[in-house]
């Protein structure tokens, strides 16, 4: 049995569009992963803890045929991979992954909730995904109108970090 899942990536240190990539390559070559879309990258401003640099976001929509467990589990490997280290809360990053969405499974369990619990609070997090699965519902609203509600200038597309991640995915074998 496969489910559909979507997938928040998001980092501020080093350089996270050559982190997008490697976890893009990293999810495409997983047996149990299909890489529906991807959405643009986005220029977000920091939340939570406002002196970091800002961010690039993404989100990927997903068919994996993997427990919400076990993608949670790849999700962590592969950021640790990337170089991820866990200092502070909301605090910069190479890059972290977050599963918003799977199938319309609700799970709210330490260490792992989904829907993620602040989405709708996001824009970072919805824009992206209101790009690549606008009809999403999360609680009684669909991802375009959570994103409406609370769209905001602070998130915008970055077309150089796009052009960039697609001349990576690009190079890549496979």
């Amino acid at each position: 049995m496969t489910v559909e899942a979507t997938l928040g990536l998001g980092g501020n240190l080093g350089d996270p569009v050559a982190a997008f990539a490697a976890a893009l390559a990293r999810l495409r070559a997983h047996a149990a992963v299909e890489l529906k879309a991807a959405s643009s990258v986005w220029r977000t401003a920091p939340w939570g803890k406002l002196d970091q640099p800002e961010f690039r976001n993404m989100a990927v929509l997903i068919e994996t045929s993997l427990s919400a467990e076990d993608l949670l589990s790849l999700c962590l490997d592969i950021e640790r991979q990337s170089g991820r280290e866990r200092r502070e809360r909301w605090g910069p990053r190479t890059l972290d992954i977050d599963i918003l969405t799977y199938g319309n499974v609700v799970i709210d369990r330490p260490g792992l909730q989904i829907p993620h619990p602040r989405i709708a609070e996001r824009a970072f997090v919805l824009a992206p995904l209101a790009e690549i699965a606008p009809g999403i519902v999360i609680g009684e609203r669909s991802v375009a109108e959570l994103f409406a509600a609370i769209a905001s200038d602070d998130v915008s597309r970055d077309a150089e970090g796009m052009t960039r991640l697609k001349a990576m995915l690009t190079s890549q074998p496979g």
